[in-house]
């Protein structure tokens, strides 16, 4: 049950984790991206990938 909250707490942190990223992005650069889904796609996807295997890691210690 906990690995529930803690995965569903994760998610929906990456989701604006990843859109305030994007926005930085676009601001940075000084206009939209044309492809904002497939960026944000790939934003949301690495930092997914980082913190489940980060969580993986803590919770078994290899």
């Amino acid at each position: 049950m906990a690995e529930i909250v803690l995965f569903t707490l994760v998610g929906i942190a990456l989701y604006f984790a990843a859109d305030w990223l994007l926005q930085w992005l676009e601001r940075a650069r000084g206009r939209p991206f044309a492809h904002r889904q497939a960026i944000y796609f790939v934003i949301i996807l690495v930092l997914a990938l980082g913190v489940f295997r980060l969580i993986n890691y803590v919770q078994t210690g290899a």
